[in-house]
């Protein structure tokens, strides 16, 4: 045992030594206190918090909302539904890829130039509104004119305004008649209207003051 107090003489000389050698070393305060606190983390590593993701389908914008409608059942039922009113029998139900587009005939809906509706037009409006109110998918009215001007006694220097009055009517008209959704108004005047098919130039003006009635794949917001 007596070989144990000289290995203990021995270390208690080693470590005088380098307390000695500490003593006469410039410090760097920096180094030190980063080497320090990796060390305390490697010998006492504290536990580390997981936060768990979001595992919800839903946020809270949208879990109270109804989905969307599908459009195919949607263009079955619509157009089933506008060929039982004498006006709405006219318009045209067209199944898009991403949109259900009705084209109603703006002739039936306004005077010429005009873009306030009379009774029956009203009437109509009010039942496809009708039908929509079942609905949440977004809904936008896109109003068209013919490239000829409105004349200076109808109200409107161009026809832009002109085609932005009468989307503006037959939104109004379908909020008020049940859909409690934001509806997006636009007016596009002629410059589809290049776009027509070839016909007859009669039905293709004619065809030129459509307003569309626009249904999305997408829910809309209030």
């Amino acid at each position: 045992m007596a070989w144990m107090v000289t290995f203990t003489d021995l270390v208690s000389l080693m470590l005088t030594f380098f307390v000695l050698l500490f003593s006469m070393s410039s410090l760097q305060i920096d180094k030190w206190e980063k080497m320090t606190d990796n060390l305390s983390k490697t010998l006492n590593p504290s536990k580390v918090k997981t936060v768990a993701s979001a595992t919800a389908e839903f946020n809270i914008g949208t879990i109270f909302r109804r989905p969307a409608t599908n459009l195919d059942y949607l263009s079955g039922v619509l157009t089933a539904g506008v060929l039982e009113d004498p006006l709405l029998a006219k318009s045209h139900v067209m199944l898009l890829e991403d949109r259900l587009v009705i084209a109603l005939p703006g002739d039936l809906l306004f005077p010429p130039g005009k873009a306030e509706m009379p009774e029956e037009a009203r009437a109509a409006l009010f039942t496809l509104g009708g039908m929509l109110s079942n609905v949440s998918n977004q809904i936008g009215v896109n109003g068209h004119t013919d490239p000829v001007p409105p004349g200076k006694s109808q109200g409107f220097s161009s026809n832009w305004e002109l085609s932005m009055a009468r989307a503006a009517a037959v939104a109004n008209s379908l909020r008020r008649s049940g859909y409690t959704d934001d509806i997006f108004a636009y007016g596009y005047a002629d410059s589809r209207f290049q776009q027509l098919p070839n016909m007859d130039a009669v039905q293709r003006s004619a065809m030129g003051r459509r307003v569309d009635v626009i249904i999305l794949s997408t829910v809309g917001g209030n």
